[in-house]
């Protein structure tokens, strides 16, 4: 199956790539995923801001957001890896 789809993506032509895109490249996938993280964080920031009414504790909960979010998510990816419903 792996072998068809490599000899399939050879044969098809770039224009036929840009017609039928049923998926995003790569690229496009981690750059989203980078700036949802940016706008997760600075929402959170904000949040923060606004209950606690310091700025510097807010960054400080913001930047700890960050990194744990990023955390979860990826042991999050790992465990519906290996849950094989709906797939």
């Amino acid at each position: 199956m792996i072998v068809n789809q490599l000899i399939l993506d050879k044969k098809t032509s770039k224009e036929d790539y840009s017609e039928d895109r049923k998926s995003e490249k790569p690229i496009r996938s981690i750059i989203k995923s980078i700036s949802w993280r940016i706008i997760g964080t600075l929402d959170t920031m904000l949040i923060a801001w606004i209950v606690t009414g310091e700025l510097k504790l807010a960054l400080s909960i913001g930047v700890v957001e960050l990194f744990t979010k990023m955390l979860l998510y990826f042991f999050h990816e790992r465990l519906w890896n290996k849950i094989s419903w709906g797939k």
